[in-house]
């Protein structure tokens, strides 16, 4: 028999930041890495991730991280996790490992797994993963066999036996691990709250086909790179149509050549053009940004700043890829823009899909199959984690028997029962700017927010060390507060404030800096709320020479 802890270090009750904890014994086992992208209130910051402090203290413990797809959610935690452990020790299969390797990935870290075959770590625990049908190859879900019966983690999956080759789900070996004994499964939640299945509502190959047919003129495709399965929805109805598809970024480049390369997608000879269709009238361009970058492709495009696309009249834009919370004002602002130019836009219909996760019956189906003795709902807000138990309570299960938890909530079983300890790790988000792994912070992001609503004055003066008189300054420099030359009967005072700050605070012995400096920002922070109602950022610098 065994103890068992479960929680989550990001993914309840949030969508992205998947991290999941299973330890059985002394081992740790974590399934997924994921990054949330940051939104409007994040400023400057690039994403999310957990702080993995708990890890880190407990490194030599850890088995390995166990992936189950090659989204950010799931996966765009990796290399930070690396930086912070070095030595761990990353398994996937064999298309997510390919794309953490363009990504950037050490291949010292990453282990290639093998779709329904075991993998042994001691005599009784092993994973045994499990293809699923989702928007992106060689996706899985992960069992993981204990002593004291299966703990599943499903990742993300939708309910489709038509998806074949590597988006084919396994059905039968997933009746056959219920069949065994599943102590608890941890499933996802996202669309919880969508009545029916999933498909075939994510087939898009004839909405494109009819498109590309009935369209005079250029096509432009935004697109993700994540989307694979979307990206080759759009290829095969390109097929016979005469037309080019150029494929524009390096990224989305080097995605749909690695595919190609490995068999994963299938296109016909002399199908992708190059720069020099880029303009053809019937030319096909496929776009893209990453989502923490969304749109600026688009952007650059429709200022007239592209080296390659110009837009004409004749041109259509489809936006082939999900809506998301942090980037719906971006896509608005394209939209509008793209109106005012006169370029024709088509969306994705609404009852349509590209995002593919579970909806109620492909959740209900799933715990059918597996039977669990516990029902853990995971990845996506609160609401949606509550509707999918719900839809496990009118399965039969009890309440005792659904666990719903959020981060760092620890969930334990000893010897196959449920205890519940109320324990309770706390997990603080990291933010990351660029590629630093450095936490920014709250202090930071409300510097970021000041400057943001109110911008920033800076003023600067030079003395001389000789007899402390001003050499140079009072310079006034301002960013998204005022315009300088419109500005100047405000210039003047906030000059002459600095000035008599300065002559007050100075002798011919001594220049009191700090006085100075807390004189200049409390002087000018009255004064700009006086006249403006804002409350700039205010800095001096006040430096002799």
């Amino acid at each position: 028999m065994s103890k068992i802890k479960i929680f989550g270090m990001g993914g309840l009750d949030e969508n992205g930041k998947n991290t999941y904890i299973v330890e059985v014994d002394n081992k740790i086992f974590i399934f997924d890495a994921g990054l949330k992208y940051a939104n409007d209130s994040n400023f400057g910051i690039d994403y999310i991730i957990p702080d993995y402090k708990y890890l880190v203290d407990n490194r030599k413990r850890i088995v390995g991280v166990f992936v189950t797809h090659a989204h950010p959610e799931s996966y765009g935690g990796v290399s930070d996790l690396i930086k912070n452990i070095p030595e761990i020790k990353v398994y996937a299969l064999k298309y997510t490992i390919n794309q953490l390797i363009l990504d950037g990935v050490s291949e010292k870290n990453l282990h290639v797994l093998m779709p329904h075959k075991k993998m042994n770590f001691t005599k009784e625990l092993s994973i045994f993963p499990i293809t699923v049908n989702h928007s992106v190859p060689d996706s899985c879900m992960y069992v993981l066999n204990t002593p004291d019966g299966a703990i599943v983690y499903t990742g993300d999956f939708i309910i489709d036996p038509s998806m074949m080759g590597a988006y084919h789900m396994d059905l039968g070996k997933i009746a056959y691990v219920g069949k065994q004994g599943v102590l608890a499964l941890l499933g996802e939640s996202s669309f919880a709250e969508n009545i029916g299945h999933t498909s075939p509502n994510h087939h898009l190959s004839s909405f494109f086909k009819k498109l590309i047919a009935k369209t005079d003129g250029r096509i432009i495709f935004s697109v993700l790179p994540v989307h694979l399965y979307t990206i080759e929805g759009i290829f095969n109805a390109a097929k016979n149509s005469h037309r080019k598809v150029v494929v524009m970024g390096k990224k989305l480049q080097n995605i749909i050549n690695m595919a190609i390369k490995e068999n994963y997608i299938n296109i016909e000879e002399g199908q992708i053009g190059d720069l020099s269709n880029v303009n053809d009238h019937n030319s096909i361009l496929l776009i893209s940004d990453d989502r923490s970058n969304a749109y600026n492709m688009f952007e650059r495009i429709i200022a007239g700043n592209d080296k390659f696309i110009k837009l004409n009249e004749h041109d259509t834009v489809c936006f082939a890829e999900p809506k998301y919370d942090e980037n719906e004002k971006a896509f608005v602002k394209v939209e509008n823009e793209l109106a005012i130019k006169g370029i024709n836009t088509v969306s994705i219909p609404k009852d349509k899909g590209i995002s593919l996760h579970a909806s109620s019956e492909d959740i209900m189906i799933m715990l059918d199959l597996l039977k669990p003795k516990y029902y853990m709902p995971v990845k996506g807000e609160y609401r949606y984690m509550v509707r999918n138990a719900d839809l496990a309570t009118n399965l039969g299960y009890s309440s005792e028997n659904i666990i719903l938890k959020q981060n760092g909530d620890i969930v334990n079983f000893i010897d196959k029962k449920l205890v519940d300890k109320m324990e309770h790790i706390n997990i603080d988000d990291t933010l990351i700017d660029g590629n630093s792994i450095e936490d920014i912070g709250d202090l930071v992001l409300k510097d970021r927010e000041v400057l943001s609503e109110n911008g920033i004055v800076l003023v600067s003066a030079t003395l001389s060390k000789k007899d402390k008189k001003i050499l140079v300054g009072p310079e006034i420099t301002t960013r998204g507060f005022i315009y300088v030359k419109d500005s100047k009967e405000m210039i003047d005072e906030i000059k002459k404030i600095s000035l008599e700050v300065i002559e007050n605070n100075t002798t011919d012995k001594y220049i009191d800096f700090n006085n100075i400096k807390n004189d200049i920002r409390e002087r000018l922070g009255k004064y700009f709320y006086v006249e403006t109602e804002c409350k700039p950022m205010i800095i001096a610098v006040i430096q002799e020479i």
